[in-house]
């Protein structure tokens, strides 16, 4: 299989001649060639020449052999469109200058064709795809509603959310009422995405792990399954979330076709909270790829005999890639992932005999 047919058809739960990989954050941070151009542009600037963020989005699938290369963007880009400023600062991440506290602010925000919004995005996009050909699947992302909510009430990254957690007891009507709108914007952003070329989607839940599961299922939930029904006729979904094992069964119960999961419960454990009825994707905590090989190997070969073989798995670490992580190491972890299989006994063995 090609790697980009062998990644989609994980995520049909179909079988594969080998465990597709790819990793978040592997488009920059780590990678001296991302490095070099980061000492003279920011991010934004980056992603708003196209032909460049192809050019990082692609940068991966030729340095580290993986099956997908994932669009070099921002979860925060929507905001252009819906005319809040924003910046993102170094060391600090996205910042919004006028938080969301009033009815107003809400019923202020545009929502625009998406292209309209952020057209350099999808002009990356299909460069992208076009120079990607069947070496690796794209994949394109967005925030949720529930994170992109997040920032526009916070202001920007938080321990606890605790004007968010606020706003959604003290004020629901004006929850629901941005939860709302902010959906509508991010299934238009995902479904351009698709449109212009990404084959897959993943959405990023960074911070529902403060959520309580109650009001996961009556705050959050209700929306995700809006936009995972909108997204499914154009692109596979997947959900990413962090901290947030204690809420599996509800975010199954929001219709994701994939689930991504972190390292913070064994991946077998994980699928059978979420239903063999999904994909998953996960888990390798991102610090063992800093460990040297002799204690990254057994890791990484734990998850996939926690895998066991089931069709739809897609290797990944159970967040991105930290800055230190050595590419070296990094292609040499696909590799592993890439040569083994299980045999008829359900146990793992090496193809390449190493």
């Amino acid at each position: 299989m090609n790697p980009a047919a062998r990644l989609l058809a994980a995520s049909r739960r179909e079988p594969v001649d080998a465990t597709p990989v790819w990793f978040m954050r592997q488009a920059g941070r780590s990678l001296p060639e991302y490095r070099a151009l980061r000492q003279r542009l920011s991010l934004l600037e980056m992603v708003r020449q196209p032909e460049l963020c192809a050019q990082v989005t692609c940068m991966p699938v030729d340095l580290l052999d993986v099956d997908a290369a994932v669009v070099f963007a921002d979860i925060i880009l929507p905001l252009e469109g819906m005319g809040i400023e924003f910046e993102i600062q170094e060391g600090v991440g996205p910042v919004v200058g006028d938080p969301i506290r009033s009815r107003a602010q809400v019923e202020r925000i545009r929502v625009l064709p998406a292209e309209e919004a952020t057209p350099y995005l999808f002009a990356a996009l299909r460069i992208a795809r076009e120079r990607l050909g069947d070496r690796a699947a794209l994949i394109g992302f967005g925030a949720s509603p529930f994170t992109l909510a997040c920032y526009l009430v916070e202001g920007r990254g938080s321990r606890d959310y605790s004007h968010v957690r606020a706003l959604m007891h003290g004020e629901p009507g004006l929850w629901h009422q941005l939860m709302a709108t902010l959906t509508e914007v991010i299934s238009r952003n995902l479904l351009a995405q698709a449109q212009a070329g990404a084959q897959l989607l993943q959405v990023f839940d960074s911070w529902a792990g403060v959520l309580d599961a109650s009001t996961f299922k009556d705050q959050v939930a209700p929306y995700l399954s809006r936009l995972f029904t909108t997204l499914a006729p154009s692109a596979p979904a997947i959900y990413f979330s962090t901290g947030s094992a204690h809420l599996l069964r509800e975010i199954a119960s929001t219709g994701a076709p994939g689930v991504s999961v972190d390292w913070r419960l064994p991946l077998d454990q994980a699928w059978q909270l979420v239903g063999y009825d999904r994909f998953i994707q996960g888990n390798l905590d991102p610090a063992l790829v800093l460990c040297p090989w002799p204690v990254l190997k057994p890791a990484a070969e734990a998850v996939l005999r926690r895998a066991g073989g089931r069709p739809g798995h897609i290797f990944n670490l159970g967040h991105g890639v930290l800055p230190d992580s050595d590419p070296g190491q990094l292609r040499r972890l696909v590799n592993l992932v890439h040569s083994f299989e299980l045999n008829t006994a359900g146990e793992l063995r090496d193809r390449e005999g190493g």
